[in-house]
């Protein structure tokens, strides 16, 4: 006797894993962002992290600055930023049909850390600068907006002409040596203070982000966050090929145009604030494929930004050697969890 399957059953438990899916990614963000508040490179009571964080002041008022100036900002920009680098990985990786599409590997990340270098090796900025001065965190921030949009017009520019998309990775790659050329080239003719400051920032870190400057970069990140948002269904369609989007209606090439627009200034504000972040867009949106098994963007986007945002988190902890007065650069730590996923997607792709 043959079996009945009512589609909705499989309608309904597709929605309810994915619910449940999304309830463990919350529960297991928030336990690292509070994780991330009370564990770090000094040691600092619980009972006292609790009373700084309930305004009833602490012992000794370094603990309440490094609560509240360090960690908590840490942790704010540590979720923002691995959710805005996450969802900039699934982007491009739907844009160009490509599974090792991320700001890092297409030279986003290289152009806007190439126009920030301008400003800090040649025009003498840092981050530590006067937010509205010439040469502080504004230009800094446009600068990176700038490198940004102007490797994604080259990439969408080939996107038009070479139809390989093997090809069209290697232009991404060719234009970040050819940005680290330069960087080289601007750091041997730059002063000594200049070029340790770029150093600095080209590690990354999700520190150099104040409590007051937390506010400006929230807002760049969750206008990109929103704008993407809007465009789950149109991306939807994109996975079964461009000419069935476009029998749905979907203008395809303002799509890609809207989502390298959307790519160039997430890549620029999370690179301007914490530097080039490397491997949280390549690998999280295929830990959340791993994790949800389908290919939903309705699913997929939400599970991604949480997973980006797990993973910063999880790094930042790593970083701070909790009780060891030091903190690891963040781009020495990430590779250790998008490396190995990377590497099974290939050994699984064959």
């Amino acid at each position: 006797m043959k079996t009945f399957h009512s589609p909705f059953a499989s309608v309904s438990s597709l929605r309810f894993c994915g619910v449940r899916g999304a309830a463990v990614l919350i529960i297991v963000t928030l336990f690292l962002f509070i994780l991330n508040l009370f564990v770090g490179s000094v040691e600092i009571p619980a009972s006292e992290v609790i009373n700084i964080l309930l305004g009833k002041g602490a012992t000794r008022e370094s603990w309440r600055f490094i609560v509240l100036e360090s960690r908590l900002p840490q942790a704010i920009t540590a979720v923002l930023c691995g959710s805005a680098l996450a969802v900039c990985g699934l982007l491009l990786q739907t844009a160009f049909r490509n599974p090792l599409a991320g700001p890092g590997i297409f030279g986003i990340t290289s152009g806007a850390s190439l126009a920030v270098a301008v400003v800090m090796l040649a025009l003498g900025g840092s981050i530590g600068a006067e937010i509205l001065h010439f040469s502080g965190f504004i230009a800094i921030l446009a600068a990176a907006f700038a490198g940004a949009m102007v490797v994604t017009a080259i990439l969408y520019a080939f996107s038009r002409i070479v139809q390989n998309h093997v090809m069209l990775l290697i232009v991404g790659i060719m234009v970040g040596y050819l940005s680290s050329s330069a960087v080289t080239l601007l750091n041997f003719f730059s002063t000594e203070e200049g070029v340790r400051s770029y150093v600095m920032w080209g590690m990354g870190s999700f520190g150099a982000v104040s409590m007051g400057h937390v506010p400006l970069f929230a807002v760049g990140v969750l206008v990109g966050i929103t704008a993407v948002v809007v465009l789950v269904k149109p991306l939807n369609a994109m996975l079964l090929g461009d000419n069935y989007a476009e029998s749905l209606g979907i203008n395809t090439r303002r799509l890609r145009t809207r989502l390298l627009l959307v790519t160039g200034l997430l890549c620029a504000v999370t690179t301007a604030f914490c530097g080039p972040v490397a491997f949280i867009g390549l690998a999280v949106p295929h830990m959340a494929r791993l994790f949800l098994r389908r290919e939903n963007h309705r699913q997929l986007m939400p599970a991604t930004l949480l997973l980006g945002a797990v993973v910063a988190l999880a790094c930042n902890l790593i970083c701070q050697l909790p009780t060891s007065g030091t903190t690891i650069p963040l781009n020495a730590v990430t590779p250790f969890f998008g490396a190995p996923v990377i590497i099974y997607m290939i050994l699984k792709r064959k």
